[in-house]
């Protein structure tokens, strides 16, 4: 399993946008990670800027959100997505996407169910609960 550090993937999403913006060959999961960026102008300063934001923190219990992050889960849902795991979570995100009009605000309902099952399995100690999250998916798709 790939388990980068904070560091690699701060110093990925701050390569990636470069290479946008200057023009340079993208790998494919940088193309992904740059979709995903050009939906966020909110963080295209802070990715311009990687001497300043290389080691910012970002507290959430000050409202913060920490955009390598928050960008790091959307591009865990477009893997998620692509192969359909765990099984069930396309169908979901589809009838998300079509039931917002909107495959970006989707995406962060989904964002959400996988947050809070990452929290629960760090909580409890325990694996990440597969069923749980395509359970907040399926409330998600009845709201």
């Amino acid at each position: 399993m790939f388990n980068p550090s904070r560091d690699q993937v701060r110093d990925f999403f701050f390569s990636a946008w470069h290479k946008f913006n200057s023009r340079q060959t993208l790998t494919d999961l940088e193309k992904i990670a740059v979709e995903h960026i050009t939906r966020h102008p909110e963080y295209h300063a802070i990715l311009a800027q990687p001497e300043r934001y290389q080691h910012q923190e970002w507290r959430p219990e000050a409202g913060e959100t920490n955009p390598f992050l928050h960008l790091s889960m959307h591009l865990s849902i477009s893997e998620q997505l692509s192969i359909d795991q765990p099984a069930g979570v396309k169908m979901r995100y589809l009838a998300l996407a079509e039931q917002l009009g909107d495959e970006h605000a989707a995406q962060h309902e989904v964002m959400d169910c996988l947050a809070e099952m990452i929290w629960q399995a760090q909580r409890n100690n325990q694996p990440p609960d597969a069923l749980a999250y395509l359970e907040c998916l399926d409330k998600k798709c009845l709201s």
